[in-house]
């Protein structure tokens, strides 16, 4: 595929950018040349979709964003620019207008909403001895211990922060569900994915991103590089091996500690 479009990677809470590590090397080693891993503050949806569209602004021709968790809300936000091509949510909140992360969680809370706890300060933690089995879980001990002791809080504020006008209803968008996730329940995912009538990604048993972001214990799994190759295949003409060129179901991926 010639022109490939430049690919923008937006972390979740509790991570930052550096949990993208094993997609940029994947992604790299088929022929994606501008990838780019945005650090944001987590302080708020407005926060954190300004230095979003910071970076996308600085990035000449077509972008796909990618977001992954609290992530998807970023894109959602901030996917509004002319030169952004389409969305890709792995495990992620899509809100609607005037929808927040907190509410959607609220309307069915994930298996892991009970290990979380607020600081004096107004941050919100994965509790350390609840980290591996909430969002590292197919990580090995060890792994899941440095996750837990050094995860990025966000202020618990930013749980509550709407979306004002969603990019997922006028740009391409591509949803991965996740269907053993402890953090945003499966249930909430699938809505949101069913909503937004997304064009159907790659196929693989493993879940999204298996090590991408590592949270919820994803290994590096070879299909990732496949689906968001397909995702960013806005730029080809349609035909066998290419972008469909009508929406179709998300596929549901099997359970693998996601």
């Amino acid at each position: 595929m010639a022109d490939k479009p430049a690919i923008v990677l937006v972390h979740g809470f509790w991570g930052g950018a550096a949990h993208w590590g094993r997609v940029i090397t994947e992604l790299h080693k088929r022929g994606f040349n501008s990838l780019h891993a945005v650090e944001i503050p987590l302080t708020s949806l407005v926060d954190d979709a300004a230095r979003t569209r910071k970076m996308v602004q600085q990035i000449e021709g077509p972008v796909v964003l990618v977001g992954h968790s609290y992530g998807g809300a970023v894109i959602t936000e901030a996917g509004d620019l002319s030169n952004v091509a389409g969305l890709v949510y792995i495990a992620a909140f899509a809100p609607d207008a005037g929808e927040s992360p907190g509410r959607i969680s609220e309307e069915t809370p994930p298996a892991g909403m009970a290990n979380l706890a607020s600081d004096s300060d107004g941050y919100l933690w994965i509790k350390q001895d609840k980290f591996h089995e909430s969002f590292a879980q197919d990580l090995p001990p060890d792994e899941a211990l440095v996750m837990a002791v050094t995860q990025k809080a966000p202020l618990a504020s930013t749980f509550g922060d709407t979306v004002t006008t969603p990019a997922w209803r006028a740009k391409p968008s591509w949803y991965q569900v996740s269907t053993a996730d402890r953090m945003i329940h499966p249930d909430n995912e699938r809505r949101m994915a069913q909503r937004m009538n997304p064009r159907r990604i790659g196929t693989g048993r493993k879940p999204c991103f298996s090590g991408l972001p590592a949270r919820r214990g994803h290994r590096p799994d070879p299909g990732s590089g496949r689906r968001l190759t397909a995702a960013a295949g806005l730029t080809r003409t349609p035909g066998r091996g290419s972008r469909e060129a009508h929406p179709r179901p998300v596929r549901q991926v099997s359970p693998c500690g996601c």
